[in-house]
């Protein structure tokens, strides 16, 4: 009897060895495939990268069970392209885990940690709310409906203490290293006075030192995703974060109407404008959904706030013009995304314009409509109005001084905000308990020089 049960064991671990061995050489197989693809793309393997982009916008917290299904032929699609793409084994792991296929998701996460995934090694989970929703709010508690994949709880509704630290990243990008791309007139300038405010000891009362701006050839895509990651290791539950980013936004290709995938950063390729080259994006860029998943799922803070002006038309309020190129268009942020970006405790998103319109740009004003007004009614307040109120003032002067400016032009921008549920409301200038600041470590990676100009930490290898 023994000896009968010892053979049952045996005859399971070889059927389970077989299997395991018949996805082994499926894998192999799809690489050898996708091998003279992914050389034919260089190493970025950039079409690869897009379709790990939108499995990762078709799956987050709160999604049903067939979008996550939806997500995962994605991402074996994106494997099966690029045999270097870890991430699509990681995420993908994360995925039929969720899925409840927990030998697939086992195998997913050994296939990457064999091909090396940067996600993996981060620790990174986009389907992981990092704060619980307010009652009544999105994310963890909100209605998901009956076909909806069940969600990770990061805890029970928490109500925010008095703030303790703040921490801000200022991203500003008027010229790029691809001349391509459209420079911008006044993104720099805006990033540099919306970072000096923030740091006024009479408006924003953050730290100089807590406060750390990217402009122009420092506002490379790694570097973005660096600074992020510097803020969500120390930014603690009753902190509070800002992110700033001012430069163009694309979709992923000009059929793409009315949603924002990718924020053009520095070292963004289009390679032409004339015929712009998707690929080159796709592994250049800096995803939307990799900033959304960030703040929805990293964040920690019980008071953070985005600030997207990332639609430009690459000129003044005269150009009117929606296209970077003669095959790549402009995008400002979808009202999914916003609310998306949103998921959670305690999260303000202000989109400089709504969907289908443009964030312009003033040469009477010498900024961007809508940072200009931002900031004065920050200053008109010295910090200490709620930033629902802040929004309302700046939601009426930003389409009536656009009108007033061009009045035969027709041309419109509406700023738009969305917030994680009605009670998600703080003051920017509301002092932090902590004053001291924690700095960066020393580095050597960032070439830009330090911006004297302005009263923040502009991050260069001199400025730690």
């Amino acid at each position: 009897m023994k000896t009968h049960r010892f053979c049952d064991v045996v005859e399971v671990n070889v059927k389970r060895w077989c299997s395991y061995m018949r996805w082994l050489l499926l894998v192999v197989a799809i690489n050898f495939i996708a091998l003279p693809i992914a050389h034919g793309q260089g190493s970025r393997c950039g079409a690869g990268k897009d379709l790990i982009v939108q499995a990762l916008e078709r799956a987050g917290p709160q999604s049903s069970v067939e979008d996550f299904e939806d997500a995962l032929e994605l991402l074996k699609s994106a494997a099966a392209m690029c045999s270097e793409l870890g991430d699509a084994w990681y995420y993908r792991s994360l995925v039929e885990a969720r899925l409840g296929n927990a030998g697939l998701a086992r195998f997913s996460a050994d296939q990457a940690r064999l091909v090396g995934s940067e996600a993996q090694n981060e620790g990174l989970n986009p389907f992981v709310l990092a704060t619980p929703a307010a009652p009544g709010g999105r994310g963890i508690g909100a209605a998901t409906g009956s076909g909806a994949a069940p969600p990770a709880s990061a805890g029970s509704a928490e109500v925010p203490g008095p703030v303790q630290q703040k921490w801000a990243l200022v991203i500003g990008i008027s010229r790029f290293s691809d001349h391509n791309i459209p420079e911008l007139n006044f993104t720099t300038s805006d990033a540099q006075s919306f970072a000096a405010v923030l740091s006024d000891p009479g408006i924003g009362r953050f730290p100089k030192a807590n406060v750390h701006t990217l402009l122009d050839e420092q506002a490379t895509t790694v570097h973005i995703k660096e600074q992020i990651n510097w803020i969500a290791r120390h930014a603690q539950p009753n902190d509070m974060v800002v992110i700033y980013m001012a430069t163009h936004g694309s979709p992923r290709s000009i059929d793409t109407v009315g949603q924002l995938n990718y924020l053009v950063t520095y070292d963004t390729e289009i390679d032409s404008s004339d015929n712009p080259n998707q690929d080159a994006l796709y592994a250049t860029a800096y995803p939307m959904i990799d900033l959304t998943n960030a703040v929805a799922t990293r964040m920690r803070a019980l008071r953070t706030l985005v600030v997207l002006d990332t639609c430009y038309s690459g000129g003044s309020i005269k150009n009117g013009g929606r296209m970077m190129g003669k095959g790549l268009a402009n995008a400002s942020p979808s009202a999914a995304a916003l609310e998306r970006m949103s998921e959670g405790t305690g999260r303000i998103v202000f989109a400089a314009a709504g969907v289908n319109q443009e964030s312009l740009e003033s040469p009477k004003l010498r900024h961007g409509y809508f940072t200009y007004f931002l900031m004065q009614q920050l200053r008109q307040s010295k910090g200490l109005t709620p930033l629902t109120d802040v929004f309302a003032a700046v939601q009426k002067e930003v389409p009536t001084q656009v009108a007033a400016d061009d009045p035969g032009d027709d041309l419109h921008q509406n700023p738009v905000m969305e917030r994680s549920s009605n009670q998600a409301d703080f003051a920017l200038g509301e002092p932090g308990a902590a004053s001291a600041a924690v700095r960066r470590p020393a580095a050597t990676w960032l070439p830009g020089a330090v911006l004297a100009a302005s009263a923040t930490v502009a991050l260069g290898p001199s400025s730690w």
